[in-house]
C-alpha cells in the first residue's frame, strides 16, 4: 500500500440545480479494514458519467441515492491490494463500484476480473458500461438496418461515439447532434459519420431536417430538451427510439416554460407506430455482456471503432470534472486517473 489514508469524496448536500463544489466534501479516514472471504481494492481509475447527478438527488428514481455525507458512487478499475478471497491475489485488476475513494472492499459480488491490458481504464468506457450500453441500446432496441438513418444525440460523448460507429459499422446514415464545431468536426472526420449538428446553432431543426431527408428511423437519445423536440417532427413511421439519457434535464429546477406538448408526442407515437422504449443496462442486458465484449473487442481490433479518453489527475479533482462533464465540457470518456 501506498498511503496510510483513505481519501474519499462525498456529498456534503443535495443540490438544488447545477451541483457546486459546496455540494461534496473532500474527507480523510483509516484504510478500511477487512475480514476473510474479502478483499481490500485500491482504486487506479473512476469513471465518471452523467447518472451520477441522478443518485445525487433523494427523488424516487431505479436505484437508491447517495446518503448525505456518504461516498459518492462510481465505477473503479481497481488493484487488489490484500486479500483474504481464494478467487484473487494482490496485484489483480478489477472491475468494481468503489465509488470516488482510494481504496474500498468487497467480498468478491460484481467483481470482475480484467486480466492484462494494455489499457485497464478502457474498461470503465468502450468495453465497459457506456460502450455496453451503446450497444444494446442500438442493437436491441434501435435494430437499425442498412440504409436507414440514425440520429444519436451527444454524438462525440461515451455513449454516443460508439452508437453512431456501429450504425456504421450496420451500414446506416448516421447524423450525430454535439456541441460546438470541434466535437462536430471530429465526429465526421474521426468517426465517420455522415454529417453532425451543433445543438447550439439557432436554426438546428431546419439543418437537422436538411441532413435527414428521409427522416429518421432510429433516434438515440441521450439529451433530451430542444434536442428532441427538433427530432420529434422527422421520426418516420416505426421509427424506433432507444431512451438512454436526458442530460439537458438533469440540472433542471422545474418544467420548461411553453405549452404542454405530451398530447403532441403521444398523438406522434400512436400515429407513427414509433417504439420509444427507456432500458437500465444491467439491469435489462447484464446477461449478455459477454456477448458485447466479444463483438466490441473485435471491432477494436480491426480499426472499426476509435475511441478517445479525457482523462482527469487526482481523486481531488473530480467533483470540478464531474460538474464540467454535465456541462458538456469533457471530450470523449470522461475518466479520473487515481492512483498508477
Amino acid at each position: 500500500m501506498s498511503s496510510t489514508k483513505n481519501r474519499r469524496i462525498v456529498l456534503a448536500s443535495r443540490p438544488h440545480g447545477a451541483p457546486l463544489p459546496v455540494d461534496f466534501r473532500l474527507e480523510e479516514q483509516a484504510i478500511p479494514s477487512f475480514a476473510s472471504g474479502e478483499v481490500l481494492l485500491r482504486t487506479l481509475y473512476l469513471s465518471l458519467d452523467p447518472y451520477m447527478r441522478g443518485r445525487m438527488s433523494d427523488a424516487p428514481s431505479y436505484a437508491a441515492p447517495v446518503e448525505i455525507n456518504g461516498v459518492m458512487v462510481g465505477g473503479t478499475v481497481s488493484q487488489v491490494a490484500a486479500s483474504q478471497h481464494a478467487d484473487y491475489a494482490v496485484g489483480d485488476l478489477v472491475v468494481n463500484f468503489g465509488g470516488w475513494q482510494d481504496y474500498s472492499v468487497s467480498d468478491g459480488t460484481g467483481l470482475q476480473k480484467l486480466g492484462a491490458m494494455a489499457s485497464p481504464s478502457h474498461a470503465l468506457g468502450v468495453l465497459g458500461m457506456p460502450g455496453f450500453t451503446a450497444y444494446m441500446g442500438l442493437l436491441e432496441i434501435g435494430q437499425p438496418k442498412a440504409g436507414e438513418t440514425v440520429v444519436v444525440a451527444a454524438a462525440t460523448g461515451a455513449v454516443g461515439a460508439i452508437v453512431g460507429q456501429i450504425a456504421k459499422i450496420k451500414g446506416c446514415r448516421v447524423v450525430g447532434i454535439a456541441g460546438g464545431a470541434e466535437k462536430c468536426a471530429y465526429a465526421v472526420q474521426e468517426l465517420g459519420f455522415d454529417a453532425c449538428i451543433d445543438h447550439r446553432a439557432l436554426d438546428l431543426a431546419e439543418q437537422l431536417a436538411k441532413a435527414c431527408p428521409k427522416g429518421i428511423d432510429v433516434y438515440y437519445e441521450n439529451v433530451g430538451g430542444a434536442v428532441f423536440d427538433a427530432v420529434l417532427p422527422l421520426l418516420n413511421t416505426a421509427a424506433r427510439v432507444p431512451l438512454c439519457g436526458l442530460i439537458s434535464q438533469y440540472n433542471a429546477t422545474s418544467l420548461p416554460a411553453g405549452p404542454d406538448r405530451l398530447s403532441m408526442l403521444m398523438g406522434t407515437l400512436l400515429k407513427k407506430r414509433i417504439r420509444m422504449q427507456g432500458f437500465i443496462i444491467w439491469d435489462d442486458f447484464g446477461h449478455r455482456y459477454g456477448e458485447f465484449f466479444a463483438a466490441m473487442s473485435q471491432w477494436i481490433t480491426e480499426g472499426k471503432i476509435k475511441y478517445r479518453e479525457d482523462i482527469v489527475q487526482g481523486l481531488e479533482n473530480a467533483p470540478q470534472a464531474f460538474m464540467g462533464l454535465l456541462e458538456g465540457k469533457n471530450a470523449g470518456k470522461l475518466v479520473v486517473k487515481v492512483a498508477e
